[in-house]
């Protein structure tokens, strides 16, 4: 798999300094070996080693190379899938479960923040805007699904609302969250290596394992060197690739692209979105966007199931940021990338075991940036000896992607029946 678009992002451009870590090199041992220093991995690494336990991550590249530091920075509330399809498989009571285990993934996220001194402009509040009239009764059932399951801190925007709001005139209204927000996703990666360094865990960048077993005794090579260790956790997710064989097809890389713009002065920003909230539009292609602290428009969207990355990025996703903002359709774009993140056939992440001693969590379809945090808990949890809630989590069925050589055009081509749906609907 290639490693998609690797053009310098924003998130890169203004990282917190931080420490890198060496190679691995030799053979060492541990309790828990760690593949990918993302959300993922590294959630899992800091509750393992505040506990006591000797933990190795190994990272291919650099920590937060893949989508725990490439995404949006928004953290948005519950699965992709919507509650239904969980509740098909598990029942209400049990959905309702994992809904609140949702929940909790951004109050962990927040806490951790707090607890560790994350600078990483953390803020509150988040518009999901809807490009069609017709959808309007749609908000107003969300919130009441919502409000059912507990969650009040939500508000039905009319037009009107919403564009006291919002500076532009493309969306018709909007269900507005207190309880999700945006960040920035980096130099909360960066802050959670650091947490779970100072708690005991041992990190090793450009560290890319070529093999694991995943049996009794788990072990992980690399060119290097080699870990071998009781337990393993697979925190790869859509860089995962082909190393572990039974879970290739279960997820399924998707290219998502990100643009910033040169800074723009609060009085502009605040003409964009008043109040700073994260934006994304309710297309199944989401368009989504945010300011960043330094005033800049955050604009990505564009997902793609295809291996062919745009020649001029920059101008591939400026029409896309000019249809949402006119006014700011000619200035200068200063940061553009891409990456993977993976989803999987029914939007519900995918969680279980190999083995008893390897366990693993990935293809959070989108909303990884807070979930993450808790299936990575989870599996701590579960290796200390309680697994109760990640069991509920993994109890959950998944259907593999096609795979062979059709696999990439038929996502694509059901990729352009989504957009025409999009227009259309």
């Amino acid at each position: 798999m290639s490693k998609s678009i690797t053009f310098q992002s924003y998130y890169q451009a203004t990282a917190t300094p931080h420490t890198l870590h060496p190679p691995l090199s030799g053979d060492v041992s541990a309790d828990v070996a760690v593949i990918g220093a993302g959300f993922t991995g590294l959630s899992a690494a800091l509750e393992l080693a505040q506990a006591g336990y000797k933990v190795v991550v190994l990272e291919a590249e650099t920590i937060g190379f893949g989508a725990s530091g490439r995404n949006g920075g928004q953290i948005c509330t519950g699965f992709s899938s919507g509650q239904q399809k969980i509740e098909a498989q598990l029942g209400r009571e049990d959905a309702r479960k994992c809904f609140a285990l949702a929940q909790e993934s951004k109050e962990l996220l927040k806490d951790r923040i707090a607890r560790h001194a994350i600078d990483c402009d953390l803020r509150w509040g988040y518009l999901h805007a809807i490009p069609k009239p017709g959808h309007f009764e749609g908000l107003k059932a969300w919130k009441a699904e919502l409000d059912d399951l507990g969650y009040t801190d939500t508000q039905v925007l009319t037009r009107p609302e919403l564009q006291e709001k919002l500076g532009s005139s493309l969306y018709h209204g909007a269900l507005r969250e207190g309880g999700a927000g945006h960040f920035h996703p980096l130099n909360y990666c960066l802050g959670l290596a650091r947490a779970a360094v100072e708690a005991g865990a041992v990190i090793h960048e450009n560290s890319r394992v070529l093999e694991v077993d995943t049996g009794h005794r788990p072990w992980a090579r690399t060119a290097m060197g080699k870990v071998n260790a009781k337990f393993m956790v697979l925190g790869g997710n859509a860089y995962l690739g082909r190393l572990v064989r039974k879970l290739y097809g279960k997820v399924m890389p998707v290219t998502s692209y990100i643009i910033t713009t040169e800074p723009l002065g609060q009085n502009r920003t605040k003409a964009l979105i008043r109040d700073g909230e994260a934006v994304a539009d309710t297309n199944f292609i989401v368009d989504y966007f945010r300011l960043t602290s330094d005033t800049r428009m955050l604009f990505g969207g564009r997902a793609s199931y295809s291996t062919l990355d745009p020649s001029n990025l920059a101008e591939y996703m400026r029409p896309r940021m000019a249809a949402v903002f006119p006014q700011i359709r000619d200035v200068k774009i200063e940061h553009a990338w891409g990456g993977y993140i993976a989803i999987t056939h029914n939007r519900i992440p995918d969680c279980g075991r190999l083995s008893p001693t390897t366990y693993y969590a990935h293809g959070y379809s989108g909303q990884g940036v807070a979930l993450a945090g808790i299936y990575g808990k989870l599996m701590a949890e579960a290796i200390r000896g309680t697994a109760e809630r990640f069991d509920l989590l993994s109890r959950v069925r998944h259907l593999p992607f096609p795979g062979g050589p059709i696999r990439t055009p038929m996502l694509a081509a059901a990729m352009l029946y989504y957009r025409i749906k999009d227009a259309l609907s």
